[in-house]
């Protein structure tokens, strides 16, 4: 099956699992007559916590490749069975799911702090570097394709326009390898992050190298500059914030360190909200 059949069969699956479902049954309230049965699109991103705009790519076959998290997300919203949750990850990914393991979901509070901070761009992750929701800001900074699944060291070390972007990479991606030991130490029996670091040591020289070289850190505060295509170079602070509750998630707020690229990011935050028929400081979520 290739990817275009995939998209179709992929759709066509979270169509019909949305569909079955009632917002009864989801723990949502009775909304009357529907025209169609089941959850709507965005009952089911809310309840995945992802961006209604990506869900919708998704069940259209137009989305990147979705990480093992988000999936994962989307089948407890639909309240699949293991044979169910299995099949929507080979259709979507080509692989079997990994072992599950509980984890506390992100809080309504998180995602709140985050569309809060409408001039900032910020998203959430877990300890393995898959982003679990962004604010417009950062949709606005990085682009619509930067989506709730994608995994941050995977960006670093495999994507090249994204590695262009980084006018710092091997600060960067140092940082970001030192993070993924400090957290594989934290998390020695989670399947996901293990499979995540044999990836790369697979794909990537410079990952190899400095996987091999012990190198441990835990990226709190830096700065790095940012080559954006029509703004320029970007320079920007970056503070990540732990959850109180939980190791697992973590938040990365990115914060202008110059006047300049002030106001490109009002520029580029502007520009996007008004593309989507939003105000620049009270954006729709993601």
């Amino acid at each position: 099956m290739d990817r275009a059949e995939s998209g179709v069969e992929l759709g066509s699956f979270l169509r019909a699992m949305r569909e079955r479902l009632t917002p009864e049954a989801a723990g949502l309230p009775g909304t009357g007559t529907r025209r169609t049965p089941g959850l709507r699109r965005q009952e089911v991103a809310e309840l995945a916590a992802v961006s209604i705009d990506w869900y919708i790519r998704l069940e259209q076959g137009r989305a990147v490749t979705p990480g093992a998290a988000v999936l994962d997300a989307i089948a407890a919203a639909l309240q699949l069975n293991d044979s169910e949750r299995s099949h929507l990850h080979l259709i979507a990914r080509g692989s079997q799911p990994p072992p599950q393991r509980a984890q506390a979901p992100l809080s309504a509070s998180m995602r709140a702090i985050l569309d809060g901070m409408p001039l900032l761009p910020a998203y959430a992750m877990d300890f393995r570097g898959d982003v679990l929701s962004r604010n417009a800001a950062a949709a606005a900074l990085f682009g619509e394709d930067f989506l709730p699944g994608v995994n941050i060291a995977r960006l670093i070390f495999l994507d090249e326009p994204t590695r262009a972007t980084q006018l710092d990479w091997p600060k960067v991606a140092r940082e970001t390898v030192g993070d993924l030991r400090l957290n594989l130490a934290r998390n020695p029996e989670d399947p996901r992050l293990r499979d995540l670091i044999t990836e790369l040591r697979t794909a990537s020289t410079d990952f190899a190298t400095w996987w091999n070289d012990h190198t441990v850190q835990e990226r709190h505060h830096g700065r790095k500059r940012f080559q954006h295509p029509t703004e320029g170079t970007l320079t920007l602070d970056y503070d990540t914030l732990v959850a109180p509750d939980t190791s697992a998630h973590r938040l990365f707020v990115l914060t202008p360190a110059n006047a300049f690229t002030a106001a490109a990011l009002r520029t580029l935050i502007t520009a996007r909200a008004h593309l989507l028929g939003t105000h620049p400081l009270h954006p729709a979520a993601g």
